[in-house]
């Protein structure tokens, strides 16, 4: 099967498996390979003169893990948390953080069919952080580049913690 000529080929490379999870009524998508662990939301333990969406760092058998809450760092509402509110610890380029999501959905197999690039949408959350939109199932799915979320100079200041 030869893939769709309109997508771009980070979007093409973007198919396979992904954990997906809701913000704000939306569902996300991260690459299943960059995720280390679901838990549910945990105490959090803030940090003094840090980023307005790093939550904290909470211990994690050990190891402390700092947390980003996802819904802050793109411009939506705090929400408290639920009984379905998860933290997912991901690994990125030599960081592994948690990010705090309302819930998670399902591990879910994105094909090359079912991408689009990301439109330039002109709100607030960086294009660069999406490596494109999934549409299945009668949804829309936002695959999110966790690499590039965790790469930004404020998140990069955690590896000091």
């Amino acid at each position: 099967m030869t893939e769709p000529a309109n997508l771009d080929s980070q979007t093409q490379r973007a198919a396979g498996k992904y954990l997906t999870f809701v913000l704000a009524g939306e569902e996300y998508g991260i690459a299943i390979l960059k995720v280390q662990e679901i838990i549910g939301f945990q105490p959090i333990t803030p940090v003094p003169g840090v980023g307005e969406y790093i939550e904290g760092v909470f211990n994690l058998r050990g190891k402390i893990i700092p947390v980003i809450d996802l819904r802050v760092k793109f411009g939506m509402p705090r929400q408290h948390s639920t009984r379905e509110t998860c933290i997912i610890v991901v690994e990125g380029t030599d960081l592994r953080v948690g990010i705090v999501v309302d819930a998670v959905s399902e591990v879910r197999d994105v094909k090359a069919s079912e991408l689009e690039s990301m439109p330039n949408l002109g709100f607030e959350i960086e294009a660069e952080y999406f490596l494109g939109i999934c549409k299945a199932g009668g949804k829309v799915r936002f695959l999110l580049d966790i690499d590039r979320i965790l790469s930004t100079q404020d998140v990069l200041a955690l590896r000091r913690l």
